[in-house]
């Protein structure tokens, strides 16, 4: 069973929830009794981050039977892992295990929405989603994107080059084509991408070479306007990748498709609602 997160990193979710011991289960007395665990889905959602789930579970002492592995479309009441031990092991991994199936699984979710939609007008168009996650659970976000079927944008600012009008602040009066030359000789195996606010600036941006045209905040309408001037461009040595970025959604991914975008950049996973996870816990009967 692959997960995301290291057994060390697992551990660490743990004691952060239960620092010194549960108190509760202690004071009644019935750490040591005998229970089973069910997960199940309550609605339709896109699984993540169950594999991590299940292992801190096991972290925690019990035995796990995984049921549905992440990537999996489940439908309401659709089982997702059964787990048995001592109450004290199942109390003290339930929340932490639900938690982190819940949250991810909503960005999974709605991740696989924009997917479905956008590929519903273009199938193999790419969705990628930005590096806009909560600071220090990238892991997970990205788990949890690949989940759903889309990709990553960006894993952080090390490993591509984009080009942002804050960036164009400090170059003044640089030309676009002296800016894609210096590029192209500090990091010669790197795509060049540039964000432009308008269809003006894209048109320059690939005169000057660059590979990709990151569209902020077009229309569907300005994307494919955009689409249409550059294809009539017979002097470019090659056409650039046109990405719609800046409030790209499930609702609105299928109109950026069908105006002819190439690749779909969006945050809007990371602000999904987290599915609900029904979850059983009953004492084991005793043993005959």
């Amino acid at each position: 069973m692959r997960t995301t997160a290291t057994h060390q990193e697992l551990e660490s979710l743990l004691r952060d929830d239960v620092p010194h011991g549960d108190l509760t289960t202690e004071a009644l007395g019935i750490g040591a009794a005998p229970g089973v665990m069910q997960f199940a889905a309550r609605d339709r959602m896109v699984l993540a981050l169950a594999e991590d789930a299940a292992a801190l579970i096991e972290l925690a002492g019990c035995g796990v039977e995984l049921l549905a592995a992440s990537g999996t479309v489940l439908e309401q009441g659709a089982p997702i892992l059964r787990a048995q031990g001592s109450a004290a092991g199942l109390l003290r991994g339930w929340k932490v295990a639900q938690t982190l199936i819940e949250i991810w699984s909503g960005v999974a979710t709605e991740a696989e929405a924009i997917v479905r939609a956008a590929r519903a007008v273009r199938p193999g168009i790419a969705i990628a989603c930005t590096r806009k996650n909560v600071p220090g659970t990238k892991q997970f976000a990205v788990a949890a994107v690949k989940a759903g079927g889309a990709v990553m944008h960006r894993l952080g600012l090390s490993e591509t080059i984009l080009v942002f009008p804050e960036h164009r602040a400090f170059l003044g009066d640089t030309p676009l084509a002296d800016v894609a030359e210096r590029l192209r000789r500090a990091a010669p195996e790197k795509r060049l991408v540039i964000e432009v606010t308008g269809i003006e600036q894209a048109v320059a941006a690939a005169v000057a070479g660059f590979d990709v045209i990151q569209a902020e905040k077009f229309p569907p309408g300005d994307i494919e306007a955009l689409v249409r001037r550059i294809g009539a461009m017979a002097a470019l040595r090659t056409r650039p990748i046109i990405a719609a970025a800046g409030g790209v959604n499930a609702h609105n991914a299928a109109a950026y498709a069908a105006a002819g975008a190439d690749l779909l950049v969006t945050s809007a996973p990371y602000l999904a609602r987290p599915c609900d996870v029904q979850v059983r816990i009953v004492r084991a009967p005793a043993a005959a």
